[in-house]
């Protein structure tokens, strides 16, 4: 049985950012689960195919009709699995085939990802992170979270990003990633050991968490050639889901 919490059907269509025959993009928001959905939490994959599987207009988001897909044999899967408490752009196949095809591209680099981070600023430290960061990532399985090293060793993979800062205030610096690995929560291990914690993930370190439990990490935009027939330029960029504040004022330092 399925203890996973729903979501209604109009708030999740109004976040699909992009669709066609083979592929959806959506506008993931914290506490969403992409795959294994705890009780709870909101099962991704199912909540997307009950949308596709609907006979009434309501699927129309924008100016986005969605597709239905009634001989669909399995659920959209995730390529790009966020972690649960991360929003942004998450990129689902809507076969094996599509979603093979997909993978291979993001395993390649051919994928252009980029996140906004809000980061505790540190007291009294005046740098910050900016440029290439290169580290080795290991994973601690006691503790279901990775560990970014300096040093390369046996079982530890290559993890590299780009960073720039976008703005910086007493409490809070913003920063835009360029994400050129994939690794296991990749963003959140290599700025933890640089001593910079990302607002709300206490897993890593950060002070204090989040009221909705999610953290201040957003997936900002995906770029890449659909691998399908037409091999189209597929760029899609997504507003913080959750809007507040402290989103609005990155949002005018970035500009």
């Amino acid at each position: 049985m399925n203890n996973a919490a729903k979501c209604p059907p109009e708030s999740l269509a109004s976040r699909i950012l992009y669709q066609n025959e083979r592929y959806l993009i959506v506008n993931k928001i914290p506490g969403e689960a992409v795959e294994g959905a705890n009780t709870g939490m909101i099962d991704l994959p199912q909540q997307l195919d009950s949308l596709l599987s609907r006979t009434d207009a309501s699927n129309r988001t924008g100016g986005l009709l969605l597709s239905r897909h009634p001989r669909r044999s399995s659920l959209p899967e995730a390529v790009n699995r966020l972690d649960v408490p991360v929003s942004g752009c998450t990129l689902f196949a809507l076969s094996p085939e599509a979603q093979a095809a997909a993978s291979a591209l993001f395993r390649k680099g051919a994928v252009e990802k980029h996140y906004w981070a809000i980061i505790e600023a540190p007291e009294g430290l005046q740098t910050m992170p900016s440029g290439e960061l290169v580290h080795w990532i290991g994973e601690d399985r006691r503790h279901s979270k990775s560990i970014a090293f300096d040093d390369e060793a046996p079982g530890r993979k290559k993890a590299l990003l780009r960073c720039r800062i976008r703005g910086r205030g007493d409490r809070y610096v913003f920063l835009d990633i360029e994400l050129i690995t994939g690794r296991r929560h990749q963003i959140r291990a290599q700025l933890a050991a640089l001593g910079f914690h990302i607002k709300g993930d206490l897993k890593y370190g950060a002070k204090r968490s989040e009221k909705n439990g999610g953290i201040r990490l957003h997936a900002r935009s995906l770029r890449f050639q659909d691998p399908g027939p037409d091999g189209a330029l597929i760029e899609v960029t997504a507003p913080p889901p959750l809007m507040d504040p402290l989103w609005e004022a990155f949002i005018a330092a970035a500009e």
